[in-house]
């Protein structure tokens, strides 16, 4: 591969993980897709790279869980939808051609389905110091 494709890929991917990670700190923009967009351009472009990327917190809060079990939870699921229904509904106001509007429908009628049921929903993770108040009360 080019040398000047693979630097194109890295930029791309550090360019991805910044969003993401301006998506952990503002609810309207998700995080999930940029990261896996980021996953890409890293596999593609540096193996150096994508080794440091699948080690950082970044990754292991966001996307580890749906890597290795094509699961998520609900929140993460929904703004995720809501993300890419928002941008494909755009596209299909902004079009004005028939055609495109229904694949654009039909676009979105698999998405919802395959995020329904085909991604399991799993309950969010509780941080170290929750966990040992949640044992606290069940012991009580």
């Amino acid at each position: 591969m080019k040398k000047s494709l693979r630097l194109l890929y890295i930029v791309l991917g550090f360019l991805s993980v910044g969003i993401g990670f301006i998506g952990v700190i503002l609810p309207v923009l998700p995080t999930t897709p940029f990261l896996l967009v980021a996953s890409f351009f890293f596999s593609k472009g540096s193996e150096r790279f994508s080794a440091w990327f699948f080690q950082t917190k970044l990754y292991k809060s966001h996307l580890e869980e749906f890597v290795q079990n094509r699961a998520m939870t609900l929140r993460a699921k929904v703004s995720l939808c809501a993300f890419a229904s928002s941008v494909l509904l755009l596209s299909a106001y902004l079009v004005n051609n028939v055609y495109a509007r229904l694949f654009v429908s039909l676009v979105v009628i698999y998405k919802y389905y395959y995020f329904v049921f085909k991604i399991r929903t799993i309950k969010p993770k509780v941080s170290g110091e929750g966990r040992l108040a949640n044992a606290n009360a069940e012991h009580i």
